[in-house]
This record gives structure tokens, sequence and C-alpha cells, in this order.
């Protein structure tokens, strides 16, 4: 058996059975990890969305929250705030198993932890200050809210937001809860205490850069990180590229801006990739990202 995890999906079906293709992947022998993102800004997030949750339930897969994720629970609920023109959702608002959709995804977890491996599965990252076992509890703490009858107010009302951006073991409450989602579904770049700052997307290209960056680092090159003890599988960073290096692999290889989609073969240590043609240009761009 081979463990797959891909990068993020957004919504481009058919690059994602070319790469299954390409791996040769044989569902009754193959597993896969899908690091979120499964939806949002591709043509074919519908079909994305009910692919994955026809693997997941048929115990033939795995997948994690991404904030494109949360972008479409919040849609759902009515939450209009952070709707963009670039969104492509109403094919699954608009689906007859919308609400059976919803509340699969609703249900899926932050955080998975191979049964074997030392190896686990997030969407953005971890804090450096977290450990393995810490951060699998505070995940467990937002998967409840979003499991329970009245998660559509928690998520229009409390879930969403940049504050607070450090993390303190006293935080409690709706605070704790959105530092947790944020680490989890949305982080990229931090500094030593878990300070998470969310305007800096591209990746350090030099080491000038990241002395202009200071005190913020990507979040896994801190040499005191708590989590080392074990291989971290992440995607949400496409312009960071292939790493493979301080105990982390990046999987969002930027399929949907042109770049390629990716699974990495847990158990060989190896990168499989396809190329795809680009569906999303970067909102500097006049051009939007194509729709259905």
């Amino acid at each position: 058996m081979t463990t797959y995890v891909i990068g993020d999906l957004q919504g481009c079906y058919d690059e994602l059975q070319t790469l299954l293709s390409h791996i040769n992947y044989q569902p009754e022998r193959d597993f896969l990890w899908f690091v979120g993102d499964l939806v949002n800004r591709g043509p074919k997030s519908l079909e994305c969305l009910r692919f994955v949750k026809q693997l997941e339930q048929q115990g033939q897969a795995k997948t994690v929250l991404g904030n494109h994720d949360f972008h479409l629970l919040a849609a759902y609920a009515g939450f209009e705030k952070f709707r963009s023109k670039s969104d492509t959702l109403q094919d699954i608002l608009h689906a007859k198993d919308v609400d059976e959709l919803i509340h699969w995804l609703r249900h899926q977890p932050l955080m998975v932890k191979h049964p074997i491996y030392n190896a686990v599965m997030v969407h953005a990252g971890i804090p450096p200050q977290w450990s393995i076992q810490a951060a699998l509890g505070y995940a467990k703490e937002v998967e409840t809210l979003l499991q329970q009858e009245n998660w559509k107010e928690a998520l229009v009302n409390h879930l969403f937001g940049n504050q607070p951006n450090q993390w303190q073991e006293t935080l409690t409450g709706w605070e704790r809860a959105r530092y947790i989602l944020n680490a989890f579904a949305r982080m990229r770049y931090c500094d030593a205490s878990g300070t998470l700052e969310f305007t800096l997307k591209s990746a350090p290209q030099s080491e000038q850069d990241r002395q202009k960056m200071t005190p913020y680092e990507p979040w896994f090159v801190f040499p005191n990180r708590k989590n080392k003890d074990h291989e971290i599988f992440f995607g949400h960073w496409s312009t960071l590229g292939e790493v493979d290096a301080y105990q982390v692999h990046s999987t969002d290889t930027g399929c949907l801006w042109g770049g390629k989609m990716t699974a990495y073969a847990m158990e060989t240590k190896q990168r499989f990739s396809i190329s795809c043609n680009q569906q999303c240009q970067p909102k500097l761009s006049k051009k939007g990202c194509h729709k259905s």
C-alpha cells in the first residue's frame, strides 16, 4: 500500500484525475491524504467535493479543512462578508446534495495523524511552540465547535478574524478557537512565540529577503520548534514550491495558477507531479479566475 499526500485541489478535478492516472492509483491498494482546500476558484469544486467525500466514506482517503473549505461553510451559513468575485462555489450551493456535502465537510478534522508512521497532515501549519500531541488536542477543540448544532452561529459570529494573532495557553473561549483555526488553516509566517503574520504570502527567496521579514519566518524553520519529531505534510502555500526539509513536506505546487499538482508518496518519499492549465491568475491581474 502507498499513502499519497495530494496538494490543494481548489476545484481542479480534471487535473486530479490525470494525477491519479499518472501514479497508477489503485483504490483497493492505495490510500489518499488531501491537505484541504478541496474547493473554490477552480472550475469543478462540486466534483472535487463529491469525489473526496465518497473516498473518505469508503475508508480510502482522509482530508483536513483548509481556509477555502471554511469559506464554503461560511457561504452556506449565509456569511457574505468575505465573498469574492473569484469564488466558484455556486455549483455546490445549488446542488441537490448540498446539505449532505456540508454536513460531511464540517465533520472533517483540522489535523490527521498517521496510524503507523510519525507523520501528520494539516492544511497550513503548526505553530512552533505546539507539540504534536498538544496540536491534536487544540484541533479537536475547533472540530467540536463545527460539529455542534449551532455551528453556523459560531462560524459567522466568532471564528472569522485575525485576532488574537499570538498564542497563549491562557486564551479562552472564541479567542482561543479563532487562533487555533487560523494557525491550522491560514498560517504561513510567524515569529518564535507563534505570533501569526497574515499579509506575507510570497516565499522568502534569499537570506536577505528573510532578514527583511524579521522577526517573521516560515513557521517550520525555527530551531526550537516542538513538533519536529513528526513529519508534517501541508499545503496552502503555493508560492513556496517544493520543500522537503525541516521535517516538513509542502504539497501545494500551484495547480490552480498554472503550476503543478503534486502527490507525495509517503512510503517511498517520492514526488509525482503533473503540469496544470492556468485556471486563475493573481489578484494583480485584471483577469480573474475561470468559472464554470
